[in-house]
């Protein structure tokens, strides 16, 4: 296994709790975020949606995809989101939210290990190809959601 640590921080002029909802509802993230193909849910949590699994599919920059299955460990509503995943990555991933001046600021922390051999093998060389792959990920991710809030505040 290798460790991974990525930080990501996106920044959007839209209320906290549109981007917060549109994060959080990750069934939907297909319909935004280029990368992801598909969120299939695999056990319900509670009321607040603590303890749910979910699969998620992802296509990346380079020709290969991941899957790996997230359960949400906590949520602090408007403040953070914490998940825990396992399968072809396992870690935890960490969203954490604020809102100062009319900008809602978005970081998230994945800190994960590779479980596929092949990219294991391949690690020591490249790490620089797999963290440039992140980043377009996220990139990806940051376009969808800025469309996203767009036609939602185009619609109100």
């Amino acid at each position: 296994m290798t460790d991974y640590q990525f930080k990501t921080i996106w920044k959007f002029k839209a209320p906290l709790e549109q981007v917060w909802e549109i994060i959080r509802c990750m069934d939907k993230w297909p319909e935004w975020w280029t990368y992801v193909s598909q969120v299939e849910l695999l056990q319900k949590g509670d009321a607040n949606d603590i303890g749910s699994v979910r699969r998620i599919y992802w296509k990346t920059a380079l020709p290969y995809t991941i899957t790996f299955d997230s359960e949400l460990l906590e949520m602090d509503k408007y403040r953070h989101m914490e998940g825990r995943a396992f399968g072809e990555l396992e870690g935890k991933g960490i969203w954490h939210f604020s809102y100062e001046n009319g900008v809602t600021t978005v970081q998230y922390d994945w800190l994960v290990n590779t479980t596929k051999a092949w990219m294991n093998l391949l690690a020591p060389i490249a790490r620089p190809i797999f963290a440039w792959n992140h980043d377009k990920v996220m990139a990806a991710g940051f376009e969808g959601l800025k469309k996203r809030l767009d036609s939602v505040e185009l619609a109100v």
